[in-house]
Parts: C-alpha cells; structure tokens; sequence
C-alpha cells in the first residue's frame, strides 16, 4: 500500500481538504516539476502516484488543473486551464519540444474521465519485412477544445480534433474529428446528438437545484 493512501485518505481525486491530503499534493507537484519541460500553472493539484514525464517534449498545464492517482500525462502535452485528468486515463503525446506533429492540445475545463487513452501518433508497419518497432511513429497531434466531457474509458485516435462542447459517450472509439457543441458515442464514433437540441430538464429535477 502506498504511502499517499494513508496521507489522503485514498480519495480518488487528489484534494487539500486535510494537512495531509496537503502534503500528498505538495510531493506531487514536486514530483512533476522536477522535470524541466514540466510547467504548472498556479493551484494544480497532481497526485503523486500520477506518472508526469515529458520524454524529450513538453508538458504544460494551465491553472488549477488536476491530474488524479494512476495517471499518465507524458510527451508533448498542453492543457488550459482547470482541466482534469482522472485515473488510470493515458494522454501521451509524441516528438521533441520543437514539434507540432504529435503535440495532445487540451483547451479550458476539459474533464478527463478515467480509463481514457489519448495516443498522438501509431506505429508504422507497411513492411512486413521488418519489426513493427523498427519502423517508427507516425504522428499526429489530437486537439481537444474547450469546454469537453469525454466519458470513461474512451479512445481518442492520432490526428483526431473534438470541438468545443462536446461530450464523447463511455467507450467510444474516436477515428475522425467531431464538430463543436456534439454528443458522440459509438464504435467508430458518431454525432448522434447536438447538445443546442437536448430537450428542456423536467420540472424537479436536478437542474431545478432541488
């Protein structure tokens, strides 16, 4: 057993409620700053057990972003602000700090649920001659716009870019772009749905705030 469930109390999101719970975050952020292509905006609160590395690219996060336990945000990664990326999801982006090719692009308040895997580029394998591993990457950055839900256990393909307000149902296959304001599920993924046509809430119901 980890140390940190003792110190937060094995909350699934890393929180600042408890002094110790404030001392997780502080080893946390630590953790992920140490890198020195690793930039944190003010107030983010990251997990030590979440796994942060830039490999040779860049990460950077916005302000109050949260990366939760058993996480990985590595590569080239930029996030906006108050995004959060829940447990055991995979955000992976490819390529040196230099590089646009494989950069994984996060706009403001993007909720990341868990199981999630977002992977900017796919091995090459036309030649069946030669290992898969020995013919590289093919890149191919993802954006994620503003304002996005992706449900838990989605999958987010290399080259794919999802517009503001979307919402991707739980165990979507992503393989082309979808349009601002969408809600997307399925296997490939498709619009079924755009959220300007959701019927109004019922009366009593939790929009009504009772």
């Amino acid at each position: 057993m980890s140390i940190h469930i003792l110190l937060d109390g094995g909350y699934s999101m890393p929180n600042s409620s408890t002094f110790f719970g404030r001392l997780s975050l502080r080893v946390g952020h630590w953790l992920a700053a140490r890198h020195r292509n690793i930039a944190l905006g003010k107030a983010c609160k990251i997990s030590p057990e979440a796994r942060m590395h830039p490999r040779g690219g860049r990460i950077v996060l916005g302000d109050q972003c949260t990366i939760s336990p058993g996480a990985i945000v590595q590569g080239n990664v930029r996030m906006g602000k108050c995004c959060s990326v829940q447990s055991y999801s995979v955000v992976i982006g490819y390529g040196s700090a230099e590089q646009e090719e494989g950069v994984i692009t996060l706009g403001d308040y993007v909720r990341i649920a868990p199981h999630v895997t977002m992977l900017a580029g796919n091995h090459r394998f036309a030649d069946p001659g030669r290992p898969i591993h020995e013919q590289g990457l093919e890149l191919a950055p993802i954006h994620i716009g503003n304002d996005v839900w992706i449900a838990a256990g989605a999958r987010i393909m290399a080259g794919v870019s999802i517009g503001e307000g979307c919402v991707v149902g739980a165990g979507s296959v992503v393989t082309k772009d979808i349009p601002p304001h969408s809600i997307a599920a399925g296997v490939p993924a498709r619009v079924i749905r755009k959220r300007e046509t959701l019927p109004p809430p019922k009366e009593g119901g939790a929009a009504s705030g009772k």
